[in-house]
C-alpha cells in the first residue's frame, strides 16, 4: 500500500507526455479563453444596465429608452448563453483529446514497462491510470475560467472606483483576507493530497486483488483477512479525505463569506455616499453587484488551489511511471527476419527485483538451431527464469543472452517475441473469443493456420463441440474452461505461425496421461526443424528432447544427451559438482 512517502510533489517542468497534448489543443484553449473574457465583459454590462435604469430611466420615465436597453441586454444575454455553450463544448473536446492522447501514451508505457525495475500491484497501477481524470479535470473549464477571471478582478475594481469612488476600498480590504487564507492552507493541502492518493491506490489494490482472485479467496477462506485489509484501507482513505475536505472548505467558505460582506459593506457605506451626494442610487446597486463579482472569483481560486494540489500529486506519480526507461534498446532496435534458432547463454547472472539472492549464477550453455533441449531440476532452480530471459521479459543482470549470435537486448521486443512461441505455467486467457485468444490480432495468420495449431495442441477436440466454437466469448481469464482446456488454447497460441523457437514451460501440467500421450505424438512432427526449450518435471516429455540440461540452485549442474543425463541422474553421485556428459 502506498504511503505519503511514496507520493510527493512533482518537478517543476511539464513532462513531454503531458506537454504535447496540451500544445496540440492550444488553439481550442485559446478559443475558450476568449469566450471567458467575453463572458466577463458581459457581466460588467449587466451591472451598468442596472445603474442606467435606476439613474436615467426611472427618474425620467423614459420607457422608450428602457425598451431599447432591454433589447440590447437580451441580445447580450443570448450571446452570453451561446458563448457559455461553446466554451463548455470546446473544453469537452479538448478534454477528450487530452484524455485519449495521455491514455494512449500511458497504456503504451505499461506495455513497454521493464519488469526488472519492479512494478506496483495491479490494483495500484490501475488506480494510478485513473488519475488521468484528475489531470483532465484540472485543465477543464473551471481552471481556465479561474485564470481568466483573475485579471477581471482588477478591472471590476477599477469600474467600482469610477462609479463609487472611495467605496472601492470595501472589496479591496476583503480580497487579501481570502487570498491569505487560501495560501496558508496550501502546505497542509499539499500533504493531504499526497496522502489521499496513496490511500486511494492502496484501497484500489485490495479491491482488484480480491476480485481478480475471488475463487482462490473463497476456496482458501481468505475472506476474513482481505475484509480486514479492506476496512483498514477504507478507513484510512476516508479519514484523510475528510481532513482534506475540511481544510479546503475553510478557504471556500471564507471566500463566500467575504463575497457577502463585500456586497453588504458596499450597501452600508453606499448609504453614506448617497447622503453626501457622491453616489446615486443606481450607482450603489451597480457597485454592490460588482463588489460581489470582484470577490466571487476568489472562491473559484480557492477551489483551483485545491485542484492544483490533487493534479500535482497525480502528475508526479504518473510522471514517475512514464519516466521509467522502456524495455528494449534505446533506438528502434533490430528487426528479426530470418531466425535459425541458435541460443547461447554466456556467464549469465540474474536477480529478480528486490530479491535477496541471484536466481541464476554464471549460467552458460549453447543450443544449436533446431536442437530440442529439456530443462529439468528442482523447484526454484532457475528453469523458468531461463525461459523468461530467452523471450526478453527480463535482461540479464550480467552476461549475455544471444539468439543467432546477437545479444537479444539489441532486438525490438515485439520483433523478438514474434519469432518465439512461449507457453508458461500461468495460462492466462484474455477477454474475447477463443479465436481472439489464439490469433491475438496478427494479420499474418489466417484461419487455416489457427485450425492447424489448434489441432496440434488438442484444443480443436473440445472447441469443435462447443455451440459457438471458436467464437465462444471468454470472460475473466477463461473462467468456465478447465485447466487443461485453457492450457490447450494457450499452446495453440504459442504454436500458431510456426515460430522458429519454442519455449514451453510444463506444457502438459493440466492434462491427463492419455491426453499427454496423444499430444506428445502430435508434437514430435510439430517440433521438427525448430529450436525447442522444454521445461518439465514429467519423464514422458523427455522423449521430445535430444539433450537435457539439469539446473540446481541457479546453476547448470549437468548438460548432455538425454539418455546419458538420465543415466547419471538416476545413479548415486559422490558430489554435486557440475558435470558435462
Amino acid at each position: 500500500m502506498l504511503s505519503y512517502s511514496d507520493v510527493d510533489v512533482p518537478r517543476g517542468r511539464i513532462a513531454p507526455w503531458l506537454a504535447a497534448p496540451l500544445r496540440k489543443n492550444r488553439a481550442i484553449y485559446t478559443r475558450v479563453a476568449l469566450a471567458a473574457i467575453m463572458i466577463n465583459v458581459f457581466s460588467l454590462i449587466t451591472s451598468l444596465f442596472t445603474m442606467t435604469v435606476y439613474d436615467r430611466v426611472v427618474p425620467n420615465n423614459a420607457t422608450d429608452s428602457l425598451i431599447g436597453l432591454t433589447v440590447g441586454l437580451v441580445l447580450i444575454l443570448l450571446f452570453d448563453f451561446a458563448l457559455k455553450l461553446l466554451r463548455a463544448y470546446f473544453v469537452d473536446v479538448a478534454g477528450a483529446r487530452i484524455d485519449r492522447d495521455i491514455g494512449k501514451s500511458i497504456f503504451q508505457q505499461i506495455l513497454d514497462m521493464r519488469l526488472d525495475l519492479g512494478r506496483s500491484s495491479t490494483g495500484g497501477l490501475a488506480g494510478l491510470v485513473r488519475e488521468i481524470e484528475t489531470l483532465r479535470d484540472f485543465f477543464a473549464s473551471a481552471t481556465l475560467t479561474a485564470l481568466v477571471d483573475l485579471p477581471f478582478i482588477f478591472i471590476t475594481l477599477a469600474v467600482i472606483a469610477l462609479i463609487g469612488g472611495n467605496i472601492v476600498w470595501v472589496p479591496i480590504v476583503l480580497i487579501p483576507i481570502v487570498v491569505v487564507t487560501a495560501l496558508i492552507s496550501q502546505p497542509v493541502m499539499q500533504k493531504l493530497s499526497a496522502e489521499t492518493l496513496g490511500e486511494a491506490l492502496g484501497k484500489q489494490a485490495v479491491l482488484v486483488e480480491t476480485i481478480g482472485s475471488l475463487e482462490t479467496v473463497k476456496s482458501a477462506n481468505a475472506g476474513g483477512m482481505l475484509s480486514e485489509r479492506w476496512d483498514k484501507a477504507v478507513m484510512g482513505h476516508a479519514g484523510v479525505s475528510l481532513r482534506q475536505r475540511l481544510i479546503s472548505t475553510i478557504s471556500i467558505n471564507m471566500a463566500g463569506t467575504m463575497q457577502t460582506m463585500a456586497y453588504t459593506g458596499v450597501v452600508i457605506f453606499g448609504v453614506y455616499a448617497i447622503q453626501a451626494r457622491t453616489l446615486t442610487m443606481g450607482g450603489l446597486i451597480a457597485c454592490s453587484i460588482l463588489a460581489g463579482r470582484a470577490v466571487a472569483p476568489l472562491a473559484t481560486i480557492a477551489q483551483l488551489l485545491t485542484r492544483i494540489n490533487s493534479a500535482r500529486t497525480a502528475y508526479r506519480q504518473i510522471d514517475k511511471m512514464m519516466s521509467q526507461p522502456p524495455e528494449g534498446p534505446a533506438g528502434e532496435g533490430i528487426q528479426l527476419h530470418n531466425v535459425t534458432g541458435g541460443i547461447e547463454f554466456r556467464e549469465v547472472d540474474f536477480r529478480y527485483p528486490n530479491a535477496p539472492e541471484l536466481a541464476l549464477t554464471k549460467v552458460s550453455f549453447r543450443i544449436n538451431p533446431g536442437e530440442h533441449v529439456a530443462l529439468i531440476g528442482p523447484i526454484g532452480s532457475g528453469k523458468s527464469t531461463i525461459a523468461r530471459l530467452i523471450i526478453g521479459l527480463y535482461p540479464p543482470t550480467s552476461g549475455l543472452v544471444m539468439i543467432d549470435g546477437t545479444d537479444i537486448r539489441q532486438f525490438s521486443p515485439p520483433s523478438l517475441r514474434a519469432k518465439v512461441g512461449a507457453l508458461f505455467q500461468d495460462n492466462v486467457l484474455l477477454t474475447g473469443t477463443i479465436r481472439d485468444n489464439i490469433i491475438l490480432g496478427r494479420d499474418d495468420v489466417d484461419e487455416a493456420e489457427m485450425l492447424r495449431a489448434s489441432e496440434v495442441s488438442g484444443a480443436h477436440d473440445f472447441i469443435s463441440q462447443l455451440p459457438n466454437g471458436y467464437d465462444l466469448r471468454l470472460h475473466d481469464r477463461g473462467e468456465g474452461l478447465s485447466g487443461g482446456q485453457r492450457q490447450s488454447i494457450a499452446m495453440a497460441r504459442a504454436l500458431i505461425g510456426r515460430p522458429p523457437i519454442l519455449v514451453l514451460d510444463e506444457p502438459t501440467s493440466s492434462v491427463d496421461t492419455e491426453t499427454e500421450a496423444r499430444l506428445i505424438h502430435r508434437l514430435k512432427n510439430e517440433f521438427a526443424g525448430r529450436t525447442l526449450i522444454l521445461i518439465t518435471h514429467r519423464p514422458s516429455l523427455l522423449n521430445l528432447a535430444d539433450r537435457v540440461i539439469v539446473m540446481a540452485r541457479g546453476r547448470v549442474a549437468m548438460d548432455g544427451p538425454t539418455s546419458e543425463v538420465l543415466r547419471q541422474v538416476t545413479r548415486p553421485r559422490p558430489s554435486p559438482q557440475i558435470a558435462k556428459v
